[in-house]
């Protein structure tokens, strides 16, 4: 039999945990418009290619708010009642075209969060009206006065092409509806809007069946992340980030967040809840959140009995120097392309190949899709060129499974469709999974001594604690914890308050909120997820029944980093 290469291609999917703390509204939309666009056309995808084998990571948080996304949508259609998504709400004409300049300005705002050459370009319609949007400005700021002269149509008409846009292309492609709506120029009517609505509820709906269904074919693994999606290396120890950055400053409140350990425990064990109520099974592997990993973390993984987890090459490069491993090892990356475990525990260790990731994440949208494919599988070749005929290659890549499309043409459909063929049809490779390479490998896993904590972005911890943003959010976390635990103890509070309180705890640990702190980050989005955070704080102090400090009225970071700039700061390159 020729030598084979084993390819492990990981989605991950995630969106931070949008409802507003305080009202329960969602804030931003990212969660359904991922849904309609990248979760759908990555189903359809994998749906079409019998033979595609891989990963799809899914983190709890976003499984829930699927769920209520499509439970909010079919009440809506169903009986009326009003949706907690302003932008929803404004398309589906629920709510009506507000006459205020202000009401006005943040539907021009919100319909053009997208990127234009894929997005806006190709529909010459949308296009028109998006350009009307633009003269809107005078000097950089919408002008009131010109607003006040658009029309109501034209604002349902901005916001429905809007919504189309962000349709993924098997949608676009296969739905007769989708197609009528693509093929108005403009003066969408009510009936419309409804359609729409129809075609939005139904994709939300399917998307968690869809993916359960291919589980349950053999067709991919499912595997998730810790409920919160939270740095768990950090909340055990916050002294790891000097692994990879000595100098980095520690948050002021102590070494460690406070029970660091138990926490980390409830988001796998509530991880697991969650994705069993939702895919029927449990999972067998953890990404762990930005693939930040410890010695420590392993250890709670093996307590759970999971079977695999991974990170990027960073920390394999950092753990491999620490451990001792003699140039062979290193030489052309080759202990990269292979499990490892980290004694003492059981949990196999697999490590990302950054360069094969991020040609997928930011290089191939700009090139053919047929050469980029080819490319990507001609990298694959060179890899297992370097070891002999015996030895088993496994080349793991990971990357997000929704930011990138957006910056391909097509969301990615041609690359993907090509990619999937060549994977699939070329003998010499093998599109797999990490459970699979797991149950056919027979020989013991060679050992890493020493693991380096660290993440996928850069091997560090850098991009989430160590800066002065970052560290006064931290704090304020550390100190809404301190409290939580104080309340706790005094047993003043029943368990439906507690449980409720925990819930809410978890949301505030979540990773992504010290993503975005700091100056390099868009002004906007920091602004955005800064509000957030404390009003996430701020209800956790009311469910303890404390009054919550008042440096959580006051915005932590403003940012200054250019909005346009590539993927707007929701991906990192290594």
């Amino acid at each position: 039999m020729e030598k084979q290469t084993q390819v492990v291609l990981c989605w991950h999917m995630h969106q931070p945990y949008y409802r507003d703390g305080l009202d329960g509204n969602y804030r931003l939309p990212w969660v359904y418009l991922h849904a309609i666009k990248d979760y759908t056309d990555m189903a359809a995808h994998l749906e079409a290619f019998a033979a595609a084998r891989v990963v799809v990571n899914f983190a709890p948080v976003l499984l829930e708010q699927l769920d209520d996304y499509a439970t909010q949508l079919r009440s809506w259609l169903n009986d009326g009642l009003p949706m907690r998504d302003s932008l929803l709400n404004l398309v589906a004409g629920e709510t009506p075209i507000p006459d205020d300049p202000e009401g006005r300005a943040e539907i021009i705002r919100a319909c053009q969060r997208l990127h234009a050459p894929t997005m806006v370009d190709p529909y010459p319609q949308f296009r028109a009206l998006v350009d009307i949007a633009r003269q809107q400005y005078s000097d950089g700021e919408l002008d009131s006065a010109r607003i006040r002269y658009l029309s109501a149509q034209f604002f349902v008409d901005l916001l429905m092409w809007y919504h189309l846009a962000w349709l993924g292309s098997s949608v676009k492609e296969s739905d007769a509806r989708v197609k009528r709506l693509l093929g108005r120029k403009n003066i969408f009517t009510r009936v419309d809007q409804l359609l729409l609505m129809e075609v939005l509820a139904e994709l939300l709906a399917g998307i968690i069946p869809r993916y359960r269904a291919l589980a349950d074919a053999g067709r991919i693994e499912l595997s998730m992340t810790p409920y919160g999606h939270p740095i768990l290396p950090l909340l055990i120890d916050f002294t790891v980030m000097h692994a990879a950055d000595p100098a980095a400053e520690i948050a002021s409140l102590g070494d460690n967040y406070p029970g660091g350990v138990e926490r980390a425990q409830w988001h796998v064990r509530r991880g697991i809840e969650v994705f069993e109520h939702y895919f029927g099974r449990r999972p067998r592997g953890v990404w762990l959140a930005e693939g930040g990993v410890s010695s420590a973390v392993l250890k709670v993984l093996d307590e759970f009995d999971i079977a695999w987890t991974a990170s990027g090459e960073g920390v394999w490069r950092g753990s491999c120097e620490d451990s001792g491993l003699d140039a062979a090892a290193l030489e052309h990356k080759r202990a990269l392309y292979q499990p490892m475990r980290h004694p003492p525990g059981d949990c196999a260790l697999f490590f990302r190949d950054d360069g094969l990731s991020d040609l997928i994440g930011f290089q191939y949208k700009d090139w053919d899709a047929d050469a980029a494919a080819g490319h990507f599988c001609q990298q694959l070749d060179n890899i297992a060129a370097f070891f002999p005929d015996d030895e088993n290659v496994v080349v793991t890549v990971i990357l997000d499974g929704e930011n990138a499309w957006e910056y391909y043409p097509a969301n990615g459909s041609f690359f993907l469709q090509r990619l999937y063929q060549q994977l699939s049809s070329q003998p010499q490779l093998r599109l797999t999974t990490f459970s699979a390479v797991l149950e056919q490998r027979q020989a013991p896993l060679p050992q890493l001594p020493r693991l380096r904590p660290g993440s996928w972005v850069y091997g560090s911890f850098s991009t989430w604690i160590g800066s002065r943003d970052k560290n006064a959010a931290w704090n304020l976390l550390v100190e809404a914890k301190r409290c939580y635990d104080r309340v706790v103890r005094s047993g003043l509070l029943s368990d439906e308050q507690i449980a409720a309180a925990t819930a809410q705890l978890a949301i505030c640990e979540g990773s992504d909120w010290f993503w975005w702190f700091g100056d390099y980050n868009p002004a906007a989005s920091v602004r955005d997820f800064d509000q957030l955070y404390r009003r996430h704080l701020v209800r956790l102090y009311q469910l303890l029944d404390k009054v919550p400090p008042a440096a959580l009225y006051c915005p932590l970071s403003h940012g200054s980093g250019d909005d346009s700039a590539e993927n707007s700061g929701t991906m990192r390159r290594n």
